[in-house]
């Protein structure tokens, strides 16, 4: 917002000036006496002995204007709205042409009322003089699109029907910037006592949340603010703004830490380039973990404060890209929350045609790869005053956000409601596994990774918790899904996601036992790929045999039969002569890129080894595929 209060400060200094150099519009010497102490107390920033003053001005002679000129201008800049604009309206009943930056002060002030049709005509008057400055003229143009948008959006209201979380998360002090897990199980959030921030969880058992508890002394520091942070869709990894800290670059900072068990580890500065002697805030960490979206007042940007995001690479956080005047303006843009789908960014803004004050907006990726100008979540969601902090569920049904506006329990409370459809992400739904040992069934550490098929990019890759062999990921309805979880010493193991013309929201839940390499061990392919009664790999396959090749190349003595197998539909012959020849197909592409022909065989086994019934199509789906079985060590 610093464009706009710098505007305003602009116009109280002109005011004041004015005041002293011109003859006073009464006789009163009590008034005018009075009028004097305020400004006094205005050049010793004791703005409530001011207020005071000026009252009394007032009291001697209503007719007094300076004096309700300067009180207006105090009111507003205390953020009393509805007083202030009493005190404008005041000034120009008195004199209707005093100063005309009154008519955009006091548009201002019915903006942030709430008072748009007002608004509306006295921006208008503004405007419509010819002396006016181009900054002031470009803040008064904003407000009045501000206004007209208001008018348009309280006659087309959206459905809005906010729920408070209850006594379990919510108190008497301030609790804001909720953040949840992907299986909405954990919900971690700010809390504010004594004008100290610091973080608190709850966790939800049998559909209901528990009373919220201190998160970690590894985090929570008594000395410093700890806030506005970013959890991974997992619950593992937490990034938060961390300010005035001595382990800081800047006034803010963003700092991680990561969750080992049921203990967090002590946070960690991120290097530059994301952290400068400046100020970052407010991270947002993409369902990947490899874009984090984050604010910051650094040079380059198009206002006070913007967003921006930097990627993970080999070589660490690249240098953070401006996210563009599709998103950015000359005002404040805050609060990002990159949705699971990587596609759909929330945020709040100053200076897109909102209802006054932060509203909060929702742009949404093209196929350029740019973000497109956002659209206002609208009235009533947003209003007159703040609104800032809202993050949703991975299903996009439902947003968390904080209020002070509700009647809730005390200060800011934390409220969920029903995203209207049109608001909402892309559909996504979760994996939620766990890896085990097939023979000890004990936990294992082992990566996974989860890739887009038919663009072969990688959605997820992480590990498995060690103390539970635990992980959790998010994909995207509509699109096939491959999932290799390896570990040395392991079989790998592949699974397939088929979302392609299907609407889910059910939750994939799975438990993953690998083998240790011993002969005769088999690995299903599940994203070995022919079209019906044919034998050509289709390029959906690159995933699965690079994962092949890579196990191959890892362990260089081991010997594999590739194996072809078919349900029973069609003749036994014609079966027999397909299998071998998708087995084939994998054994040439294996020899066409680096692997031996004496550590390879195929076979084709038609439809002699079924390992699910034909008698569904569900069952004939597993039936066709392709394996591999250790044949030598």
């Amino acid at each position: 917002m610093k464009a706009l209060t710098l505007s305003l400060l602009l116009l109280l200094t002109v005011l004041f000036v004015s005041a002293q150099e011109r003859q006073y519009s009464t006789k009163n010497k009590e008034a005018i006496k009075y009028f004097a102490l305020a400004n006094q107390s205005l050049d010793d920033n004791l703005y409530d002995e001011a207020i005071d003053l000026l009252q009394k001005a007032i009291d001697e002679d209503s007719r007094f204007i300076e004096a309700h000129a300067v009180l207006a201008d105090v009111l507003r800049g205390r953020w009393r709205w509805t007083e202030a604009e009493g005190q404008y309206r005041e000034v120009l009943k008195i004199d209707s042409e005093f100063n005309n930056t009154f008519y955009f002060k006091l548009g201002d002030c019915e903006i942030h009322a709430a008072k748009y049709g007002d608004a509306k005509l006295h921006l208008e008057k503004y405007l419509s003089y010819s002396n006016l400055t181009p900054q002031t003229a470009y803040i008064a143009k904003k407000l009045l699109a501000d206004a007209n948008f208001s008018i348009d959006a309280i006659q087309h209201p959206v459905p809005f029907n906010p729920i408070n979380l209850g006594p379990e998360i919510n108190t008497a002090d301030d609790e804001y910037m909720p953040a949840i897990t992907a299986d909405e199980n954990t919900l971690i959030f700010t809390r504010k006592i004594n004008n100290n921030e610091d973080f608190y969880q709850s966790v939800k058992v049998n559909g209901k949340w528990q009373t919220a508890t201190y998160l970690s002394n590894q985090i929570n520091t008594p000395q410093y603010n700890e806030g506005s942070q970013s959890i991974s869709l997992n619950g593992k990894v937490l990034f938060f703004t961390g300010c005035n800290r001595p382990d800081g670059l800047g006034r803010c900072d963003i700092y991680i830490s990561i969750k080992k068990g049921n203990e967090w580890t002590k946070p960690f500065d991120i290097a530059p380039p994301i952290n400068t002697p400046g100020w970052e805030s407010q991270p947002s960490i993409s369902a990947d973990g490899r874009t984090l979206y984050f604010v910051s007042n650094r040079k380059g940007g198009f206002g006070g404060y913007d967003i921006w995001k930097s990627n993970l690479t080999e070589k660490g956080w690249s240098e953070p890209e401006n996210l563009g005047p599709n998103i950015n303006t000359a005002f404040d843009e805050q609060s990002p929350f990159i949705h699971a789908d990587d596609s759909t960014l929330y945020f709040c803004s100053n200076g897109w045609p909102g209802l006054g004050g932060m509203d909060l907006f929702v742009s949404r990726l093209g196929k350029d790869g740019k973000w497109q100008k956002p659209t206002n979540l609208g009235y009533p969601i947003n209003s007159s005053g703040d609104e800032n902090g809202l993050t949703t569920t991975a299903n996009g049904n439902y947003a968390f956000f904080a209020s002070n506006k509700l009647n809730g329990y005390g200060g800011f409370d934390i409220y969920t409601f029903e995203l209207p459809p049109a608001l909402r992400p892309h559909q996504v739904t979760y994996v939620k596994g766990t890896v085990m040992d097939a023979i000890t069934k004990k936990p294992l550490e082992a990566s996974v990774d989860i890739l887009d098929l038919e663009k072969n990019d990688p959605v997820y890759q992480d590990y498995s918790s060690e103390e539970e062999g635990y992980f959790l990921a998010t994909i995207t309805t509509g699109k096939d899904y491959a999932l290799n979880i390896a570990k040395e010493g392991y079989l790998f193991y592949s699974g397939n996601f088929s979302l392609k013309g299907r609407v889910t929201k059910d939750p994939f839940n799975i438990r993953v036992y690998l083998q240790p390499i011993e002969i005769g061990g088999k690995v299903v392919l599940q994203n070995i790929f022919f079209a019906t009664n044919k034998f050509d790999l289709q390029d959906e396959s690159r995933t699965e045999l690079q994962k092949l090749i890579d196990f191959l190349t890892q362990n260089p003595k081991l010997k594999i039969e590739v194996s072809g197998h078919t349900d029973n539909k069609g003749t036994m012959q014609a079966n027999q002569v397909l299998s071998e020849n998708r087995a084939r197909s994998v054994y040439q592409y294996l020899i066409a890129n680096g692997i031996s022909a004496d550590r390879l065989s195929f076979k084709g086994f038609g439809q002699t080894q079924p390992i699910a019934s034909n008698d569904t199509e569900d069952g004939r789906s597993q039936n066709r595929r392709t394996e591999f079985k250790i044949v030598a060590k």
